[in-house]
């Protein structure tokens, strides 16, 4: 049997307070610097989906062979919310985190990074169910 990782991925969850309201009702841009975000990570982009609310936001997800990007903007409040999923051991989420963070300019940040697909060390009841479905 495969010997499991430390994880199967990182995942970047991040708040961006007081943001440049340039960009943030702009979903051209807001694509454009997601797409450059997972560039910056190393990322293989598969397809981006973004769309504007009305009257003001965007949200959208850059999908890539490693997981994905999501943002959700809220310009009234100069809000961004970011998720950055990765996984395998050639990308890099912090890159993208901090080219977001390059771009959108905010005065405060609130940064969370979980490690997804942690395997125990021993089989419990639920990992011995993850062994049967491998195993299948």
């Amino acid at each position: 049997m495969k010997k499991f990782p430390a994880s199967l991925g990182r995942h970047i969850v991040a708040e961006f307070y007081g943001c440049n309201h340039k960009f943030l009702n702009n979903v051209e841009a807001v694509e454009e610097f997601m797409i450059a975000a997972a560039k910056k990570a190393g990322a293989t982009i598969i397809d981006s989906v973004f769309h504007t609310f009305q009257p003001y936001g965007v949200s959208g997800v850059v999908v890539i062979a490693e997981s994905h990007l999501a943002i959700h903007t809220w310009p009234e409040y100069g809000f961004a919310s970011i998720d950055i999923y990765t996984c395998g051991e050639d990308v890099d989420p912090w890159k993208a985190f901090e080219y977001l963070e390059e771009i959108l300019e905010p005065e405060n940040t609130s940064v969370l990074e979980l490690k997804r697909g942690v395997f125990p060390t021993k089989w419990s009841g639920i990992s011995r169910r993850i062994k049967e479905i491998v195993n299948e």
